[in-house]
């Protein structure tokens, strides 16, 4: 059987697919469901699973982590089930759309979230090896500094590096996808900005912390 590669419409198609995808905006859909108020008047105002716990639900927090990572994860997997023969450089543009997504989501005038647990599952739909390890690294840094932002930044830092480091021994690094992950944490560093101010400044909020 001859298998035909896929048009540039249909490949255009999943990553304008995987930006919408990137766009559901899981924070505020279940802060709604919740009866809880919107995470965008609270806080940092950023629609994400950290600012969410400041209401002291943690079930909303882990509900919105778990959306904003599964929808990561899904476009990637999405597009590989559906078209599995595609270029790396067709995939690794299906992960920067869901992570630009999430960051300027469509549905939210363009104002998303910082796009940590989306990238998680963006790394968890390339190798659960290198998901684990970029997660270990924010749990270490996370619970003895208990800045969030901080933990977030150390590990998009190095994902990365082990993207790179792990090829031939958990997984084989491809080239497009290696840049697509150095552009996604770069675009991380950038949408912390605020929180590197404040974590240099020592008024950086600490996880748990209440809402004002």
């Amino acid at each position: 059987m001859v298998h035909t590669a896929p048009s540039f419409f249909f490949s255009a198609g999943l990553i304008a697919l995987a930006y919408l995808i990137g766009s559901i905006p899981f924070a505020v859909v279940v802060s709604k469901l919740m009866g809880l108020q919107d995470p965008r008047s609270y806080g940092s105002k950023n629609p994400g699973a950290t600012n969410v716990l400041r209401t002291g639900n943690k079930a909303a927090a882990a509900l919105t982590l778990l959306g904003d990572a599964a929808k990561g994860w899904f476009a990637l997997w999405l597009a590989q089930t559906l078209a599995p023969g595609l270029p790396w450089t067709i995939y690794a543009l299906v992960a920067l759309a869901v992570f630009l997504g999430h960051l300027y989501p469509v549905f939210l005038g363009f104002k998303g979230g910082k796009g940590v647990a989306t990238a998680l599952g963006i790394l968890l739909a390339i190798h659960p090896g290198l998901a684990l390890a970029t997660a270990a690294t924010w749990v270490i840094i996370a619970v003895f500094t208990r800045y969030s932002s901080l933990a977030a930044l150390v590990a998009a830092f190095f994902a990365p590096v082990y993207y790179l480091f792990g090829s031939g021994v958990a997984w084989y690094a491809q080239g497009p996808v290696g840049i697509a992950l150095a552009i996604i944490s770069l675009l991380l560093f950038y949408r912390h900005r605020a929180n590197i101010g404040r974590l240099l400044s020592g008024k950086e909020s600490r996880i748990g912390s209440k809402k004002k």
